[in-house]
C-alpha cells in the first residue's frame, strides 16, 4: 500500500483540477512533481528527525566524546562514521560538532569520518533512498559511504596532520554524569531541534525539488543518458567535480539524483554527484579554513574525491 497515495491525490487535485493544467502538459508535470515531491520528503524529513532526536537525548555530548576516544583507532571510526549516520546534519551544521571532538581531544582521523559521514549518510539519506530506488541501492550506498568515512578518516589520522590544524587549544575534557532526563522534556527538546533543523534545511529541500522537477518535465529523456551514462568512462569523474561547487544537503539533492536517474543518467554517476555535492563543498571548505591550513582541505578533499569516485564506478559495474 503506497502511504503516500492520498498527497498524489492532493498534487492531482490541486494541479490538474484547481490550477486547471492539462494533462500531458510539460509545466503541468513539473507543477505536479514539485508539490507532490514536497509534501512526501517534508513529511518523512519530520518524521525521522523527530525520531532520531528522541534516541539522541539518550547521548550526552560528553560520553559520545569519551566513547570515541576509543583506545583502538579504527573502532574509534567506525563509532564516528555510525554516528554521523544518525545525525541529521548538513556538512555546516555538523562542523561546530566535528570542532568541539578536535577540541575534546578526539582523535583527528576519528573526527574527519564523522565530519565525512554525517552529512553524506544519514538517516534521511536511508529512507528517501529507500522509498525512491528500493533497498538494495540504499544498502549498497550507505555501505560505500560508511566505508568512505571509515577509511578516509583512517588515512587522514595516519598521515599525522594535527600540525595543521590552526588556532584550538587541545584539551581533554571528563565526560559529566548523565542527568535523568523526562520523556516530556525529551519531546520539547525532540520538537524543537526539529524545528530548527527544517528551519534551515527547507530551502535546499525546494531548491533540489525544483531542479527535479524543471529536469523532469523539460529535459529529453535521452539528454543526459547521451553525456552522461554508464558507457562513459568520464561520467563519474566530473560528476564529482561538478558537484563541488554547488550546496545542498542530502534532503535537497536526492530527489533531482531521482530524477536525473530516471532520465536515464547511471545510478552510479548520479550517486557520485550526490556525494560530492553533500560531502564536498565550496562553503564547506570556507568554513574549515577557519581552522584547518588549505594543504589539509586539500588532503581531505583528495582523499575523499577519491573515495566518492570509486564508489560511483562500483555502483555503475553491479547495478
Amino acid at each position: 500500500m503506497n502511504i503516500f497515495y492520498p498527497v498524489e491525490l492532493f498534487a492531482n487535485w490541486l494541479t490538474y483540477d484547481i490550477f486547471a493544467f492539462a494533462h500531458e502538459n510539460r509545466l503541468a508535470e513539473s507543477i505536479n512533481f514539485f508539490i507532490f515531491d514536497t509534501i512526501k520528503i517534508l513529511i518523512l524529513v519530520t518524521v525521522i528527525i523527530f525520531v532520531v532526536s528522541i534516541i539522541r537525548s539518550f547521548l550526552p555530548k560528553e560520553k559520545v566524546k569519551a566513547i570515541l576516544s576509543h583506545r583502538y583507532p579504527f573502532i574509534g571510526n567506525i563509532l564516528a562514521a555510525l554516528l554521523g549516520i544518525i545525525t541529521p546534519f548538513c556538512t555546516c551544521s555538523a562542523i561546530p560538532l566535528f570542532l568541539g571532538f578536535i577540541e575534546a581531544g578526539v582523535p583527528i582521523g576519528v573526527t574527519f569520518s564523522f565530519l565525512i559521514a554525517s552529512p553524506m549518510i544519514n538517516e534521511v539519506a536511508l529512507v528517501m533512498l529507500l522509498g525512491m530506488f528500493g533497498w538494495k541501492i540504499a544498502l549498497i550506498y550507505i555501505v560505500s559511504g560508511l566505508l568512505i568515512a571509515v577509511f578516509s578518516g583512517m588515512i587522514i589520522g595516519k598521515l599525522k596532520v594535527e600540525s595543521l590544524i590552526e588556532n584550538l587549544d587541545y584539551q581533554n575534557s571528563s565526560p559529566k554524569a548523565e542527568s535523568k532526563i523526562s520523556w516530556q522534556s525529551r519531546f520539547r527538546y525532540a520538537k524543537r531541534y526539529t524545528f530548527n533543523i527544517l528551519k534551515k534545511i527547507w530551502p535546499y529541500v525546494l531548491v533540489g525539488i525544483a531542479l527535479g522537477a524543471l529536469i523532469h518535465g523539460y529535459v529529453p529523456t535521452d539528454f543526459l543518458a547521451r553525456y552522461a551514462g554508464a558507457d562513459k568512462w568520464y561520467a563519474v569523474p566530473l560528476a564529482t567535480v561538478l558537484g563541488i561547487p554547488l550546496y545542498s544537503n542530502v534532503a535537497g539533492i536526492i530527489p533531482l539524483v531521482s530524477v536525473l536517474t530516471e532520465k536515464g543518467v547511471a545510478i552510479g554517476t548520479t550517486l557520485a554527484f550526490m556525494m560530492a555535492v553533500t560531502g564536498l563543498s565550496l562553503p564547506e571548505f570556507m568554513i574549515l579554513r577557519k581552522v584547518m591550513k588549505p594543504k589539509l582541505i586539500i588532503i581531505f578533499a583528495g582523499i575523499v574525491g577519491i573515495g566518492i569516485i570509486l564508489t560511483g564506478y562500483l555502483f555503475n559495474v553491479i547495478l
